[in-house]
């Protein structure tokens, strides 16, 4: 959303007000009549569709996918101009909570049939409780555990399609198969089940590329298809952010939490004191940490899902500590020094000349073996030199 209150309403409702038009376009030897459209009010011009809608007996299914869009825009940059603007879009009679009670009156039996609603995370969610308190959250039911993602007889079955067609043996489907679970696999989505799921945009990337050339792609991860940085960098700003990563990606043990933070508001991002249960629930809605059971004493753990997760978390503290420049360079150089001649005796200068400079007393209070393992790691991580 850009500009001031009255600015980001007209464009919200020009943008209902199109998408209405289409609507009635598409389906008006159903509808017969056409809808009236309100240039200043697209609720009228919503009503207007519900009311054409009843005439036929069928109902309208309403789908709003990404409703924490600018929630999360707003939570990356935390600039005024965009706390302003959040402030005009749900507080009290702003343009989007008005939107939700109008949904909120039309559901059931005045033609709005369903509402499904879609989100990386819960953020906003209570700012819209007072305008919409009557969804249901169905995210973490087992029965949708797979709904966004790919189960591993799906994979399989594809698989063994393109060895067939690339004349592969089914040993190489196989391996195919494992270097598919280890970077795309592990994503699990609730409590009380063993199934997981294969990152869908990843996966199909890898099938593409394999289908169309009988090979494995160059890189794993396309560079096109890497989960936003800006996720991780905003959690390594939390009071708590910088040390879980760490510690996740150093995997003395798990993240344990009491439970998933399933309801904040903008504000509670912003301002909240931020625990470390906070930021674990959003780096499990990131789809940065996933469900990895229940422990002994009932606290869910969370886990690093995949390689291309455990890249990211590499790549990503490598960023915190050595932005781009001629330190990157001579990292990039002293750790191919190790890669082809087994001399680790750059590697280990510059980590004592440059890489632990960059470590804040904060950072120190902490330090153990650990700590300079995952330094190495960060490093020497390269998700395809090692296949």
């Amino acid at each position: 959303p850009v500009g001031d209150g009255e600015e980001i309403k007209r464009n919200l409702y020009t943008y209902l007000n199109t998408r209405i038009n289409d609507f009635s376009n598409y389906y008006r030897e159903i509808l017969g009549n056409t809808i009236a459209i309100d240039p200043q009010d697209a609720t009228t011009s919503f009503h207007g569709l519900l009311g054409a809608i009843r005439q036929t007996g069928h109902p309208l299914y309403l789908l709003i996918d990404e409703y924490d869009n600018f929630a999360n825009e707003l939570m990356m940059g935390h600039r005024p101009a965009e706390e302003s603007r959040y402030q005009a879009i749900l507080s009290g009679e702003g343009c989007m909570k008005a939107l939700f009670k109008v949904i909120k009156a039309t559901a059931g039996s005045r033609g709005l049939g369903r509402v499904f609603i879609t989100g990386v995370s819960p953020v906003a969610m209570s700012d819209l409780t007072s305008a919409y308190n009557v969804a249901e959250n169905i995210y973490l039911l087992p029965q949708f555990n797979g709904l966004c993602g790919f189960r591993e007889e799906e994979i399989d079955e594809i698989l063994s399609g393109i060895a067939k067609e690339c004349a592969l043996s089914e040993s190489q489907a196989s391996e195919a198969l494992a270097t598919m679970r280890t970077f795309y696999d592990g994503y699990r989505f609730s409590e009380g089940i063993e199934e997981r799921v294969y990152n869908p945009t990843l996966a199909l990337y890898f099938l593409k590329a394999f289908h169309r050339d009988c090979r494995y792609p160059r890189e794993i991860l396309d560079s096109n298809l890497a989960m936003d940085r800006g996720k991780m960098h905003y959690i390594a700003r939390l009071p708590e952010g910088r040390e879980l990563i760490f510690d996740a990606l150093a995997e003395n043990e798990p993240v344990y939490i009491g439970r998933l933070a399933d309801r904040f508001g903008v504000e509670d991002m912003l301002y909240a004191p931020k625990d470390t249960g906070f930021v674990a629930s959003l780096l499990y809605y990131f789809g940065i940490l996933t469900q990895g059971g229940v422990s002994p004493f009932g606290k869910l753990v969370l886990t690093i899902p995949n390689l291309v997760i455990r890249k990211l978390y590499a790549e990503s503290i490598k960023e915190m500590l050595l932005p781009e420049g001629e330190d990157k360079g001579m990292a990039d150089r002293a750790a191919e020094t190790l890669y082809e001649h087994g001399d680790i005796q750059p590697l280990c200068e510059f980590m004592e000349q440059k890489y632990f400079k960059v470590f804040s007393n904060r950072d120190y209070a902490h330090v153990n073996e650990l700590t300079v393992k995952t330094a190495f790691l960060t490093l020497l991580f390269d998700d395809t030199l090692y296949i």
